[in-house]
C-alpha cells in the first residue's frame, strides 16, 4: 500500500486547551519532511505562559470530577479514544509518514500499538488490581493494645504533564503510553507536543478531545500545547497544579526537567525515559552454531527505522572465536548493502554524524553503509574494539542515536545475569529485533541514565503505578469508605485482607 498525501484540511495550526482550539502567538514552526526536505503546512505558533496557566487551571478543575469516575467509565473513555484514532487512521498515517520520514508499515504498526495500549489500560481498569486494595481488620482484643481497622487503596496523583517524543509520533506522544496510563489512573493530562510532528499531534489531540466530549467528562481532562522546551516546557513542569511528568527524549532535556521539578516548593516525580546504550551479548554457543545467521538479523534490527529506537542494539559484546569472525563477516556484508535512510530531523542527523565521527577516532571502522545525499540521511556504521578499550574510553560508552553499533571482543562473559539485573530494566535472550512488547510483564526503563526513576516502567500495564499514590484509611466509618475497600466488596475485586489475597 502506498501512502496517500496527507489531508491538511483537518489541520488548523491551533492548540487544544480544555476542549477549545486556541492559536498561539509565539514563534511559528512547521513540520519538516525528512524524505523530501520540504516544510509542511500549516504553521503552528508556540504558546506561552498564559496558555500553560489556562491548561493547568482547567486540568486542576477537572481533577476532582475525573478522578471520581468509575473504572468502567474511564475504560470506555480510553476505548473511545482508540476508536476515534482508528476512524481517522489513514489521515494520521499519511501525516505521520510525511512528518517523520518513517516507512508507512512502521507508522501503521505504531497506530496499532497506540490503540492497543489504550485498550490494554481499559482492561487493567476493569480487572481492578491496580487499586491496590488492602484491609487489615480491627483486632479489638489484641494484647497489649488493640489494632485499629486499617485499609489502603491507590488514588490518582493529579494533573500530569506529558512530553511527546520525536522518534515515536504516536506510541510515545499525544495518546501514547504516558497519556494512556495517566488517564487510566484518573489524572487529567496536559501534553506538550513535539515540534517534529505537530500535524500528527493535532489529529490525535482532536481524537482525544472528541472522546472527552463524548464521555461528558470535564473539558480540562485533556489539553494539547505547542511551545519551546526551555520556556513553555519548564513552565509546565513548574506549574504548582501539575503533580507528575512523563517524558521521553534526550538525556539533557530529561535531566533539565528533573532538576526543574526537584527545585519546586513542592517537588514532583518526573518519569523521564532518556538515552542509554543498549548492550547485546553474543555467547560462545550461539556464535559457534549460527554466527553467520546472526549477522544479517542483527543488521536488520540495527538499521530498522534508521536506528531511531531507544532499544537499538548499539553495543555488541561478543565472545572471541571463529564464530565471532563468521558473525562479523556476515554483519559487514549486510551493513555494506544497507541503503541510507532519512532520520527524523536535520538536528538528529547532525548529532548522529558527530557521534559516528567520534567513534571513528576511537574504534576500528569495519564498514559503512551506502551514502545518501539528503541532509537527514543516516549512513549505517559498524565499528569494533576490545574490552579493555571499552572500559577505558568513556566516548565508547556513549549512545549514538542511529544505525551505528560497536562490536566488542571479549574473552568471557561468566556471571553475566546477576550483573545485568543491576544494570538493566529488561534482559532479553535470543531476540531480533530488540523492540518492546506492550504487555503486562514488560519493563521499559532501567537505572540512570536510561531513566530518571528505575522503579517504574513506561511500557506495559504497570505504567499506571507511576501516577498513583497509596492512601491509608484508619477507623474510617463504613459509610464513608470507598467501594474498593468496603466490607461487602461491591466491586468484586481481588484484595489483600489480613495479609491474604482473596476475592471474598
Amino acid at each position: 500500500m502506498t501512502a496517500t498525501m496527507p489531508d491538511t484540511s483537518r489541520l488548523t495550526g491551533r492548540m487544544l486547551i480544555a476542549g477549545s482550539p486556541v492559536r498561539g502567538s509565539g514563534t511559528l514552526i512547521r513540520a519538516f519532511n525528512p524524505s523530501t526536505g520540504q516544510e509542511l503546512e500549516p504553521a503552528y505558533p508556540y504558546g506561552d505562559q498564559s496558555h500553560v496557566d489556562a491548561a493547568c487551571s482547567a486540568a486542576a478543575e477537572a481533577f476532582a470530577v475525573y478522578r471520581s469516575t468509575t473504572s468502567e467509565q474511564r475504560g470506555e473513555f480510553l476505548e473511545a479514544i482508540a476508536a476515534n484514532i482508528e476512524a481517522i487512521r489513514d489521515d494520521i498515517i499519511a501525516r505521520a509518514v510525511a512528518e517523520s520520514g518513517l516507512p508507512e508499515a512502521r507508522i501503521t504498526g505504531e497506530v496499532g500499538r497506540t490503540t492497543g495500549q489504550l485498550r490494554l489500560f481499559a482492561e487493567v481498569l476493569r480487572e481492578g488490581s491496580w487499586n491496590g486494595a488492602r484491609i487489615d481488620p480491627a483486632v479489638r482484643d489484641r494484647k497489649p493494645s488493640p489494632r485499629a481497622d486499617i485499609r489502603q487503596r491507590f488514588i490518582a496523583l493529579g494533573p500530569v504533564a506529558v512530553f511527546g517524543a520525536s522518534n515515536f509520533p504516536l506510541a510515545f506522544s499525544v495518546a501514547g503510553g504516558d497519556t494512556a496510563s495517566a488517564l487510566a489512573a484518573g489524572c487529567p493530562v496536559v501534553v506538550k507536543a513535539h515540534d517534529a510532528h505537530p500535524g500528527t499531534s493535532e489529529l490525535v489531540g482532536c481524537a482525544i478531545n472528541d472522546a472527552v466530549a463524548g464521555a461528558d467528562l470535564p473539558a480540562g481532562t485533556f489539553s494539547l500545547l505547542f511551545g519551546s522546551g526551555p520556556d513553555l516546557g519548564i513552565a509546565l513542569v513548574t506549574d504548582p497544579r501539575v503533580k507528575a511528568v512523563g517524558f521521553t527524549g534526550s538525556r539533557s532535556a530529561g535531566t533539565t526537567l528533573v532538576a526543574a521539578a526537584a527545585s519546586r516548593p513542592e517537588p514532583i516525580p518526573v518519569y523521564a525515559e532518556m538515552s542509554s546504550i543498549n548492550p547485546v551479548f553474543l555467547l560462545g554457543g550461539a556464535l559457534a552454531t549460527r554466527g553467520a545467521d546472526l549477522g544479517p538479523a542483527f543488521v536488520a534490527s540495527l538499521t530498522m527505522g534508521s536506528g531511531q529506537f531507544c532499544t537499538n542494539p548499539g553495543l555488541v559484546i561478543a565472545v572471541d572465536g571463529p564464530g565471532l569472525d563468521a558473525f562479523l563477516t556476515a554483519a559487514r556484508d549486510a551493513v555494506a548493502q544497507a541503503p541510507a535512510t532519512p532520520m527524523l530531523t536535520p538536528g538528529i542527523a547532525e548529532n548522529y554524524a558527530a557521534g559516528v565521527n567520534t567513534l571513528s577516532s576511537e574504534a576500528d571502522l569495519i564498514v559503512r553503509g551506502e551514502a545518501g545525499d539528503s541532509q537527514t540521511a543516516c549512513r549505517a556504521a559498524l565499528f569494533a574494539t576490545d574490552a579493555k578499550s571499552l572500559l577505558s574510553l568513556q566516548s565508547l560508552q556513549t549512545e549514538v542515536f542511529g544505525s551505528s553499533s560497536l562490536i566488542v571482543r571479549c574473552d568471557d562473559v561468566r556471571r553475566l545475569l546477576p550483573l545485568l539485573e543491576l544494570k538493566a530494566g529488561r534482559i532479553l535472550f535470543d531476540g531480533w529485533p530488540t523492540g518492546v512488547e506492550v504487555c503486562h510483564a514488560m519493563v521499559h526503563g532501567g537505572p540512570y541514565p536510561a531513566t530518571s526513576d528505575s522503579r517504574s516502567t513506561s511500557v506495559g500495564s504497570r505504567a499506571i503505578e507511576r501516577f498513583l499514590r497509596p492512601v491509608c484509611y484508619q477507623n474510617v466509618p463504613k459509610t464513608l469508605l470507598p467501594s474498593v475497600i468496603a466490607d461487602d466488596n461491591p466491586d468484586h475485586l481481588w484484595r489483600r485482607i489480613d495479609g491474604r489475597l482473596t476475592q471474598d
